[in-house]
């Protein structure tokens, strides 16, 4: 049985903060149009704003599948699974939009993600939710898994790289400035590091 919360409660935002990865799944309107799912992590790089908003940091290396689907509805879910501790998944269904690197309100968004250092990933925006409907429900067939450390690939990869060479990047992929679904997805050229 599951329980609807009015508001991310401390309880909630401990499960939350305490989680090394959760997963994000957005769609476009059309009915024949890709649903997207995708796992985060990166420890540090999610928030919790307030008792309605949570926001996570958009890095390189995928499609733009999420930000196209934003830019278009809003429409997101993101949860989170106890893989140690007692069993739960949490899901947070809420309105997302992409806060873009020029945007004036990016530089205090993220000052909320002191834990981590965004510039080796090549970050391309951040993903600020609002929720809409919380609910936990029992976690009994998730399993249990141990967290290790992140892997230090991604950083690796996109460290090396300018505001130029990111956004030649971005360019050269089909998916990033439109979706599978030929929706927006990136403004490109990519805004210089602000």
């Amino acid at each position: 049985m599951g329980n609807r919360h009015e508001h991310i409660t401390d309880r909630l935002r401990a499960f939350i903060e305490e989680q090394p990865v959760f997963f994000t799944a957005t769609a476009p309107l059309a009915a024949d149009g890709t649903v997207n799912l995708s796992p985060k992590g990166l420890r540090g790089s999610l928030a919790v704003l307030d008792e309605h908003t949570v926001a996570y940091l958009d890095f390189a290396g995928s499609n733009a599948e999420t930000v196209a689907h934003l830019r278009e509805n809003g429409r997101i879910t993101l949860m989170w699974c106890a893989f140690s501790g007692p069993p739960n998944i949490l899901r947070v269904h809420g309105r997302g939009e992409p806060v873009l690197r020029d945007d004036p309100r990016f530089p205090g968004l993220l000052a909320r993600f002191p834990g981590i250092d965004p510039s080796p990933h090549g970050l391309r925006a951040i993903i600020v939710v609002t929720a809409e409907h919380i609910r936990d429900t029992c976690g009994f067939a998730v399993p249990f898994m141990s967290y290790d450390a992140d892997r230090p690939l991604h950083g690796s990869r996109f460290g090396r790289e300018t505001d130029e060479s990111l956004d030649a990047y971005f360019q050269s992929k089909e998916h990033v400035a439109t979706s599978l679904d030929g929706l927006p997805g990136l403004p490109l050229p990519l805004p210089p590091t602000p």
